[in-house]
């Protein structure tokens, strides 16, 4: 093709090359089906978390069982922080390719070229940012939820587009023995004469480096290692390990974590204050004092705190039922309730429909003691397979509809 012939031009007389015999088509296939499978469980994970934020008005979130949110973003956040290092182990082993020559060779090859580069970069910035949100830091301008939201379908579309340009590559490079495939050269395997012969039954050299099997074994052993010493937050008993975990539960008042204290809230003039109260408006709205709340605070409830982040522990809550509050105000269970909170901001307000009603509790203790201020008092939502940031904290009003 003229265009391609001008397009690349001569090559340059310094351009890289590369003979490892470690890399090859068996290795990368094995370490991308690994990888596919990760980004599949956290596409799939985390459009589960999302729903909980925004949940269809004819499917509301369920209030059973009680783990159910615990489970799926405990395991789209464990599985989220191993495929870091294992998708630089996945481009360690491709990079070469970006140095063959001639760089475009075909419109097929140009529209190959172009997928990796949406899906590496868009992977990169998915674990990067989603990494960071587990750290609650956020230095970027624009809203986390919704862009890693968006930019999901953009990485699970490109991944798909990716494995339907490489398949032949892909189904080569899996049903080829490791120790003897075909080493990685300038010559993709899809293109290479020799691909079909017995060429790809010759031994790689011999290499003082790892071979192909050490690189799978120590890059499996590194993903153990962050998997165990990260995913306490979320499975308790490892707790004593978790030196990559995020939260662990042990350093937070009342055996609970916190990402945002009062202070952060601004709200420890408000919460502590003797002439707090909480209005529910509704048919027959009323008004609740701290004294009330004393006497109305006889439920008990073992629910779980689960954060976006990754984190969580079960507690015991004791508090006011919500559809007792509901029914007061002229409600039942079949209610919209908004609750407010004394914080202002994206989550100073959460809405709670359908099964949530009936399970939720307005908490005034937690684990046998008065609420601490960090941990919303002197009331807060508490509710079984939600995300924390929704169980809003410092409440002051409830609304029902």
């Amino acid at each position: 093709m003229p265009i391609l012939e001008r397009l690349n031009g001569p090559r340059p007389e310094r351009w890289p090359a590369f003979n490892s015999p470690v890399r090859s088509t068996a290795l990368t296939a094995r370490i991308g089906r690994v990888l596919g499978i990760c980004f599949g469980i956290c596409f799939v994970t985390g459009m589960l978390s999302y729903y909980q934020y925004a949940p269809w008005s004819w499917l509301p979130e369920p209030a059973s069982p009680v783990w159910l949110y615990r489970f799926t973003q405990g395991l789209h956040v464990a599985t989220g922080t191993a495929t870091i290092p294992l998708l630089l182990v996945k481009l360690w082993s491709v990079y070469p390719n970006l140095f063959r020559w001639p760089a475009v060779r075909s419109l097929k090859h140009a529209a190959e070229r172009l997928s990796v580069f949406v899906l590496i970069s868009t992977a990169l910035v998915q674990l990067t940012t989603g990494y960071l949100n587990t750290l609650n830091w956020y230095p970027w301008p624009w809203d986390f939820v919704s862009v890693h939201r968006f930019l999901a379908y953009v990485l699970i579309g490109s991944i798909l587009l990716h494995v339907g340009l490489k398949l032949p590559d892909i189904k080569y490079g899996l049903e080829a023995d490791l120790a003897t495939a075909d080493v990685l050269t300038e010559i993709p395997w899809s293109e290479n004469p020799l691909a079909h012969s017995n060429a790809g039954d010759v031994p790689p050299p011999p290499t003082p480096a790892l071979s192909r099997r050490g690189v799978l074994v120590a890059g499996a052993a590194g993903l153990g290692a962050v998997v165990v010493t990260s995913v306490g937050q979320t499975v308790t008993p490892l707790e004593p390990i978790g030196l990559l975990a995020v939260r662990q539960w042990t350093k937070g008042p009342q055996g609970v974590p916190v990402n945002k204290t009062a202070d952060q809230a601004g709200i420890i003039a408000e919460a502590s204050s003797g002439d707090w109260r909480l209005h529910v408006a509704g048919r027959t709205p009323y008004v609740l004092t701290l004294a009330d709340l004393d006497e109305l605070a006889q439920a008990e409830a073992q629910l779980p705190v689960t954060c976006v982040e990754g984190w969580s522990v079960g507690a015991h809550w004791r508090g006011i039922p919500l559809l007792e509050v509901v029914r007061r105000a002229g409600g039942d269970a079949s209610s919209r309730v908004r609750v407010v909170s004394l914080e202002q901001g994206l989550y100073g307000n959460s809405v709670v429909v359908g099964p949530q009603v009936s399970a939720a509790l307005l908490a005034t203790h937690l684990n046998g003691e008065r609420l601490n201020l960090d941990h919303g008092y002197p009331l807060r939502l508490i509710s079984p397979n939600r995300p924390g940031v929704l169980n809003t904290k410092w409440l002051t009003s409830v609304e029902v509809t």
